[in-house]
């Protein structure tokens, strides 16, 4: 097996191979852009290294046989003493996870060949200040010293030179301080810098090998659905140098401001420094217009390939470059990461431009993406002052308490809090704070810098290099220039639209995006940023709703809910839940109905519930006239509606202690007793309780059935699904579909209405699922309750297990993501899978849809597009999100999926 690539032996497809940075700098050599020479240890030999623990038979001798050829080619070896070649070690994985995983700079470098760079570049502070880097970049990631200890004596230095700026330190501060971190080296690993130069690159590549694995990585992984089984590539790149003088720097650029979409120039520039210091955002770069004012020729340059990179990909594209003395190498490109709001702006730019078609467009933007764009923002009337303003990396209004480190930030989020992450800059162990903050806030560091990369990735709102505040992590607070201090805990509120920064609380307001999906015209004082999004946003609905063949309904309770969903393109209501409407007062008539002693008390207590009941249904189904609702008859576990057994025993204890026994309540304390349950969510509840308690499903079924022949004899078009819950055998929707179907006729009787409801089942016990061909012959439709079939099957309550031992089984890699926020195929939608397969062939016009959680998931949406369910059906707020994501699916199944969003 081939195991090692040069750089002109792939192309962009080959992702999967050379993860995404290998296959991209083949991509740009084949297009005869100025990228230096190297080569691509392939992803295949990571995930051979990870499985076996050492690495592959033959990899040594093809990384070999690769180096000696790049020798070749540069007319340099090495490390040698008097013209070394030096090297980068770069990871690359299939997708983008910026920061997660290591890199180290000048390797090859050595006491015995620092020399020599010096006299080829004619610059001994360049040499020292190389071999620096690599020391402590080699140390932290090879050897895995804590990088506290390097920035003590880099702080040291600089404290005992009197200098605030790397960049103060000459070659001699720089020769002591290689001389401090090889004690570093020594004293914290227990061994000397190695000073063999393929004994550096092998530790180096075993090194991004090994960072595959690191907590941050797995973290990121989880966060962004990224498989735990790809492995990431190795590039081994010739140095170019971006520290070698003012003519000489690094930066990162983009075709178009991956913020808000605008086309034109953007990115960052660091005259005199390494890739290192402008992602890591410990130097505040320049724009990179700047570039033209300092070096013309490379800037037009630049342009040129960004333009030709943009028009190959045709999309929007992040590139990494180094200036050496004037001279422009292109280091990286990729598709770049981009926020919400400039997702869809591009994409419908790029249709526009006549670059991408709308099937296109619509693969490129996501649900969740969507989402976020209906997310509030903050009200423009109100008052509210800045008390700084960085730089707009992240959009959106985050609101929360002040958190200076990412374990306050875990701890605080995971009690409800909202929180706001605070840190001079960010760096990779952040991570875990950043996932749980509410938006990030940083004092230095631009565009291109980690948290703004990482943030815009995960849309979390994000300001950074906010230079005017003073953080201090150590005090646990910042402080602007003009004396205000923040402490931890107080809350702050910022804005990455405008990068601005607020004390205290900024009341939100619905987002254009949301304010459009729901019909409403613009504002005048839209700006044309904001209205190009929601131009985009609305043609790629209705490309996507052209597209989808997966009908979207709304789970809605009341008329309002249902008015929402339908404003907001819901072709139905999938699940209507009638517990709900069982609250407050008529809590007390149910509890009545079932505690009944009589028959006679029961059916008042029916009689009384039956016009609220109507006038309940009614109102929703005027509401979607003229669309499915489907009801869902009562389906609470049965204490819900029972006096706490707790209060009452309490209560009787307390009358007979002080001689005043009260008989009712001794007597109610017997009944609840009886029907006291230990495990009530899989006791007395749904089809369960129909059966056993006379007449409850009997009033809920004249009540649609009376409020479906009012609404039509007011000419409008009711059209009512009857869903019975919980039904494990046929046997028990038989007996509830043969009272349904005799009150229905009743009803139709009694009032000359022409009254048909389909009667189905809601699909949520294995045993339902593993007897589909049976129940389909009593069933019109099925009905997915997909979060209560997640529960039976893994055998755990939601309640329960989700702030227990789900944390701990994503961290082990048990699941990847939790199974009631997105369909655990292989289990619950296999199930799903077998039911619908089973049901069509009993019943070939069997409806099947889905009206769990997971109909509003984008992931889960693709699994039920897989297996030709009819409908989806989610919270009205997600019905957007599940519009666009079916559209989405139906391209993928159709073999029209374009890039990934990742």
């Amino acid at each position: 097996m081939q195991y090692v690539f040069d750089f002109s032996q792939g192309s962009k497809d080959d992702r999967d191979l050379l993860g995404g940075k290998g296959a991209n700098l083949a991509e740009m050599t084949s297009l005869g852009l100025p990228v230096p020479p190297g080569f691509t240890i392939s992803t295949e030999a990571c995930r051979a290294y990870l499985a076996n623990g050492r690495e592959p038979d033959g990899l040594a001798d093809e990384v070999g046989r690769h180096l000696a050829d790049l020798e070749l080619r540069m007319g340099k070896r090495l490390g040698d003493p008097r013209d070394p070649l030096l090297v980068s070690v770069r990871s690359g994985a299939k997708f983008s996870m910026p920061g997660m995983m290591d890199t180290v700079l000048n390797v090859g470098l050595t006491d015995a060949s620092v020399g020599g760079l010096a006299e080829r570049a004619g610059d001994e502070r360049f040499a020292w200040d190389s071999y620096r880097r690599l020391i402590q970049m080699f140390g932290t990631t090879v050897l895995g010293i804590d990088a506290e200890h390097f920035d003590k004596a880099m702080e040291a230095v600089k404290k005992d030179r009197g200098v605030e700026a790397d960049l103060d330190l000459g070659a001699t501060d720089l020769r002591r301080l290689v001389d401090e971190f090889k004690g570093v080296v020594s004293r914290e690993a227990g061994r000397e810098f190695p000073q063999e130069p393929r004994g550096q690159l092998d530790l180096a590549i075993r090194a991004v090998f090994d960072s595959w694995n690191t907590d941050r990585a797995h973290i990121y992984r989880r966060q962004e659905r990224i498989p735990d089984d790809l492995g990431t590539a190795v590039n081994v790149v010739c140095m170019v140098f971006g520290n070698l003088g003012p003519d000489s720097g690094t930066g990162v650029a983009f075709t178009r401001d991956p913020a808000t979409g605008e086309q034109g120039i953007y990115g960052d520039y660091l005259p005199n420094a390494q890739g290192e210091d402008v992602v890591a955002g410990i130097r505040n770069t320049l724009p990179l217009a700047e570039l033209e004012r300092l070096d013309k020729a490379s800037y037009d340059q630049l342009l040129a390939i960004m333009e030709t990179l943009e028009r190959h990909y045709r999309d929007l594209c992040d590139i990494e470059f180094t200036i050496e003395r004037g001279k422009l190498w292109m280091l990286q490109t990729r598709v770049g990461k981009r926020t919400a709001a400039a997702a869809f702006r591009i994409a419908g730019q790029l249709v526009d431009e006549g670059l991408i078609d709308e099937d296109e467009a619509l693969s490129r933007v996501t649900g969740a993406q969507l989402a976020r764009l209906m997310f509030p923002q903050f009200d423009p009337a109100a008052p509210r002052t800045p008390i700084a303003r960085g730089m707009a990396a992240s959009p959106g209004a985050a609101v929360g308490k002040a958190a200076f480190d990412s374990a306050t930030a875990v701890d605080w989020a995971g009690r409800g809090e909202d929180v706001i992450l605070v840190r001079r800059e960010t760096n990779p162990d952040d991570l875990r704070g950043m996932v749980a903050s509410r938006g990030v806030l940083t004092s230095r560091g631009g565009k291109t810098s980690h948290a703004a990369v990482v943030a815009r990735g995960m849309g979390r709102t994000c300001v950074v290099g906010v230079e005017a505040l003073r953080v201090d992590p150590r005090g646990r607070g910042f402080v602007t220039p003009d004396g205000v201090r923040v402490a931890e805990g107080d809350v702050i509120s910022i804005d990455g639209g405008t990068g601005e920064v607020f004390v205290g609380t900024v009341p939100v307001v619905p987002s254009a995006v949301s304010d459009a999906l729901y019909g409403e015209p613009l504002p005048d004082d839209v700006d044309d940023a904001r209205r190009q999004v929601v131009d985009a946003v609305l043609r790629l609905m209705r490309h996507a709703d052209e597209r989808r063949r997966l009908g979207v309904h709304a789970n809605a309770d009341t008329g309002e809910d249902a008015r929402r969903a339908r404003e907001l393109g819901a072709g139905g209501i999938g699940l209507c839940r009638t517990e709900h409407m069982f609250l407050g007062a008529r809590r007390k008539i149910v509890e009545r109905v079932i505690l009944a002693r009589t028959d006679e008390q029961r059916d008042a207590g029916l009689d009384e519930l039956r016009p609220l009941q109507r006038a309940d249904f009614a109102e929703i189904l005027e509401a979607m006239d003229g669309l499915p609702v489907t009801i869902r008859l009562l389906d609470p576990p049965l204490h819900e509606f029972l006096p706490d057994l707790t209060d009452l025993s309490v209560k009787v204890a307390v009358a007979e202690a002080t001689g005043q026994s009260d008989r009712e309540a001794t007597e109610l304390l017997a009944e609840v007793q009886r029907l006291h349950e230990q495990n009530p969510m899989l006791g007395m509840r749904g089809v369960r309780l129909g059966l056993v308690v006379p007449g409850l499903f009997q009033l809920q079924v004249r009540a649609i059935a009376e409020a479906a022949a009012e609404l039509h004899g007011r000419g409008l078009d009711p059209r009512p699904q009857i869903m019975v819950p919980l039904v494990a055998a046929v046997q028990e929707l038989e007996a509830i579909r043969e009272m349904a179907e005799a009150t229905v006729a009743e009803v139709a009787a009694e009032t000359g209405e022409d009254l048909r409801f389909p009667i189905g089942t809601m699909i949520e016990l294995p045993r339902a699922a593993m007897t589909a061909h049976e129940i389909a012959q009593a069933a019109e439709f099925f009905s997915f309750g997909t979060n209560d079939l997640t529960q039976t099957t893994w055998g755990f309550s939601r309640d329960d297990v989700e702030a227990t031992f789900f944390p701990a089984y994503l961290e082990r890699g048990v699941f990847g993501v939790s199974p009631f926020e997105s369909i655990d195929a292989e289990g619950v939608g296999r199930l799903v899978s077998i039911a619908a397969w089973e049901g069509k062939e009993t019943r070939p016009e069997l409806e099947l849809g889905i009206c769990g959680e997971h109909g509003g998931d984008p992931d889960s949406i693709h699994f039920f597009e897989s297996i030709k369910l009819d409908y989806v059906s989610c919270s009205p707020f997600r019905v957007p999100v599940a519009r666009l994501e079916a559209g989405r699916a139906a391209l993928a199944a159709a073999g029209g999926e374009g890039s990934d969003s990742r």
